[in-house]
């Protein structure tokens, strides 16, 4: 599942860059220049790092050789991302490649309504307002999704299963992530309808958190 979206994500990035207008192609034929954006840190996020660069070679792109890339970490630390998305933009990128989750997709859209944008993570990008519909993005955005707040039902329901007397569960999540309200949310809902059918599992939900 993972090297389908590695490829996917990859052509999207491909396909937005030959989107872009002849003329910026032709000023940058030499070695197209892509900005990568990520929330994380050079490190934790290495292997999405690698894996990147394995897909663009997938196509036919090798960083150094066809295509030249501009990365920036926000380390944690998501309100350093409409800083680091806006000078990526002014390096004027034939593409930038917004990963690591929400809010560097919204970071890049702040940041340019022009410069094509592909984005990789979690939530709903239409209830974020990053596309139109799923079909029909519109803008400058397109991107994967896995849609991950829809599984949040199901990892409630399999720690039910795993620890059926639990009397209360741990979620550790950014607070400073856009979407880390709704995922709480979720997993109250979540765990308060299997309580409806059982006294044994918990009610409340202890949010613990992380920057």
């Amino acid at each position: 599942m993972f090297d389908l979206t590695r490829r996917g994500f990859a052509a999207l990035l491909a396909g937005a860059a030959a989107a872009w207008p002849l003329g910026a192609r032709a000023q940058q034929a030499a070695a197209p220049l892509v900005g990568f954006l990520h929330g994380g840190t050079s490190d934790g996020a290495a292997h999405q790092a690698t894996n990147f660069h394995h897909g663009l070679q997938q196509i036919g792109y090798v960083e150094g050789r066809d295509v030249t890339i501009e990365y920036r970490w926000a380390e944690g630390h998501y309100d350093r991302l409409p800083a680091l998305a806006r000078d990526l933009v002014g390096h004027r990128p034939a593409v930038i490649a917004a990963t690591g989750g929400l809010a560097s997709a919204l970071a890049a859209k702040a940041a340019s309504k022009d410069i094509p944008i592909v984005f990789l993570m979690g939530d709903d990008p239409v209830k974020f307002g990053l596309v139109t519909s799923l079909n029909r993005p519109g803008g400058n955005l397109t991107g994967v999704s896995f849609l991950a707040p829809a599984l949040e039902a199901k990892r409630v329901e399999l720690l039910r299963e795993l620890v059926p007397t639990a009397g209360t569960i741990a979620v550790l999540v950014n607070p400073n992530s856009p979407g880390a309200e709704g995922r709480l949310r979720d997993v109250r809902e979540a765990a308060g309808l299997l309580a409806t059918g059982s006294g044994a599992w918990p009610t409340a939900v202890l949010d613990g958190t992380s920057t």
